[in-house]
């Protein structure tokens, strides 16, 4: 028996609904434009206040990158063909890593690793599961602590770091994990409004369209009053992306972002991630398994094998290697599977 079109299916949960607003939204794949402006398709009622707020963001970020080119200076080299590209480094880095190292008991996950990235840069890590990509950005996070070398984040060395003083790098640097890490128990739209409200510079209006306009950016919009349990993966990795720039920070970090979502929502969020790098000037760091993803992203790749840097330089360098093990890791890559 057909069901009336103007009655809600029993079945259809606040996902389902949440899902097909964001297949209406988005039925066609979005063309890769680093220069499409990042409120194109915020509403016009907030976008004066969203636009005033990504310009201060940009603004911000220009300012940092030239204050830390002043201070930072790096003095590491990750090894084998790297040791040259990375002694090349100028202006100083924003994030490095020298000589650090890593164990968990009598596991060694980092040995010896070496890398950096520049202020609006952007560096992918690469390898195969287990090598240490998760946990070198929670030492730059600081949720960690190498065992030991110095680890140098918005132009600081974090070792011996206060978590008071960390508090106040994490407010420049922040994280996008692989589950969201949102707060369960709120909407998504505090989830969002959060940070805004922390820093405690601006009107509840102002802090609603601020919210409203920010997920509209990241291809959510309209859930402002959905939980996080409504929400599928992609959704809360755009949710969490959307929190994190609410902080204003002038870098972010990126674990698998695209793992276990959709093609449409991976695509949507590569683009997301050219576009903030290009307008807001945004330093990123992007934990991936996905050669063709790093390829699109990255100024720099760190390919971590067995504990240890075993390649760093630019997509097009690991393109042209004959490194078997780099060959054999590009070559699984490009498989396609039967459907």
């Amino acid at each position: 028996m057909a069901e009336d079109d103007d009655l809600k299916l029993p079945h259809e949960s606040p996902q389902d609904q949440a899902e097909e607003q964001v297949q209406d939204a988005d039925s066609t794949l979005p063309v890769d434009d680093a220069e499409k402006p990042l409120t194109a398709d915020v509403s016009a009622d907030v976008s004066p206040v969203v636009d005033e707020f990504m310009a201060k963001a940009a603004d911000a970020n220009i300012a940092e990158e030239h204050a830390v080119g002043e201070e930072a200076t790096f003095g590491g080299h990750a090894g084998m063909e790297a040791a040259a590209f990375a002694a090349s480094a100028a202006p100083p880095p924003y994030i490095s890593f020298e000589h650090v190292s890593k164990s968990f008991g009598d596991f060694v996950v980092l040995n010896d690793v070496s890398f950096y990235v520049n202020s609006g840069e952007t560096l992918c890590i690469l390898g195969r599961s287990g090598v240490g990509k998760s946990v070198s950005l929670q030492i730059i996070m600081g949720f960690l602590k190498a065992d030991s070398g110095k680890v140098t984040v918005a132009g600081e060395d974090i070792d011996g770091m206060s978590e008071r003083e960390l508090q106040e790098v994490r407010r420049k640097v922040t994280m996008v994990f692989q589950n969201g890490a949102l707060f369960d128990s709120i909407t998504v739209g505090e989830n969002v409004a959060f940070p805004l409200r922390e820093h405690k510079d601006m009107q509840e209006d102002q802090i609603l369209q601020v919210v409203k306009g920010l997920l509209e950016m990241v291809g959510v919009a309209g859930m402002e009053n959905l939980l996080p349990s409504d929400l599928s993966t992609g959704m809360k990795r755009s949710v969490a992306i959307a929190r994190a720039l609410a902080a204003q920070p002038t870098a972010v970090l990126y674990d698998e972002p695209t793992t276990m979502v959709d093609p449409l929502m991976g695509h949507l969020l590569g683009s997301l991630i050219q576009r903030l790098k290009a307008q807001l000037h945004l330093t990123s760091i992007v934990v991936t398994h996905d050669m063709r993803f790093a390829q699109r992203l990255a100024d720099k790749i760190v390919f971590l094998h067995e504990g240890k840097v075993h390649f760093f330089g630019t997509t097009e360098e690991m393109r042209n290697t004959e490194d078997p093990v780099l060959r054999e890791f590009l070559a699984l890559d490009e498989l396609v599977l039967p459907g």
